[in-house]
């Protein structure tokens, strides 16, 4: 994931199940919002919250509770912007100050897998179908709707923080393209009046998980 951010942010991930003691690594406050939750839930919040305070370690932010907000979304420290995001056997959280001049940071991961006709019609345009239908041609073995899924949900988590409203699927239109078959970019135009117009992300695949990340610039 680091490899997919600027310097200024700080970016944690881990691959694997983790297997600490959710209670232990959460703020009381924290675990309440779990404690009726399936043990799989428990520890995916816990275990991304253990990466996350340690990206507040380096920024020199002292570990504090990470609630979520009403649509799910972390609460940082005043000053501090980022993300967190976590699927089977994989999680990340990225952080910044808010002085280095990041405005928001979305990081998206999922398990590189093929996405289902009916999910892939919910997430693409009919301009983005052409376009991953010419990216499949050249490059076969990237599940390109999956991508595409990924990315928009990272564009999405760097616009609810700033927006404070959703955005729906088609309101933003991507374009990936690649460097080579385990990595590449995309661009993201919104049409929806907010925060942001157009935003730009990195991609990655590395040990089965599809990984995507933007950064919003405080003068964009």
């Amino acid at each position: 994931m680091a490899s997919l951010l600027p310097p200024q942010v700080v970016a944690m991930e881990s691959f694997g199940e983790w297997e600490g003691d959710w209670r232990r690594a959460l703020f009381p406050v924290e675990a309440r919002v779990v404690d009726k939750a399936m043990d799989k839930r428990r520890r995916e919040f816990a275990g991304v919250r253990v990466l996350a305070r340690r990206s507040l370690r380096v920024l020199g932010v002292s570990p504090v509770p990470l609630v979520p907000g009403a649509r799910g979304e972390p609460g940082w420290p005043p000053g501090v912007v980022g993300a967190m995001t976590h699927c089977t056997g994989y999680r990340a959280a990225a952080a910044a100050r808010a002085e280095a001049g990041v405005a928001a940071v979305g990081i998206d991961a999922e398990p590189h897998a093929r996405l289902s006709a009916e999910v892939l019609e919910m997430v693409a345009g009919p301009s983005e179908h052409d376009h991953l239908k010419l990216l499949s041609e050249r490059w076969p073995e990237v599940s390109w709707g999956c991508l595409l899924f990924s990315a928009k949900e990272a564009v999405f988590k760097a616009w609810y923080p700033l927006a404070r409203c959703e955005l729906g699927f088609l309101e933003a239109e991507v374009e990936l393209w690649a460097d080579h078959d385990r990595a590449g970019g995309f661009s993201a135009a919104v049409s929806r009046p907010g925060p942001f117009t157009a935003v730009s992300g990195r991609w990655r695949i590395a040990r089965g998980v599809v990984a995507t990340a933007v950064t919003v610039d405080a003068t964009a």
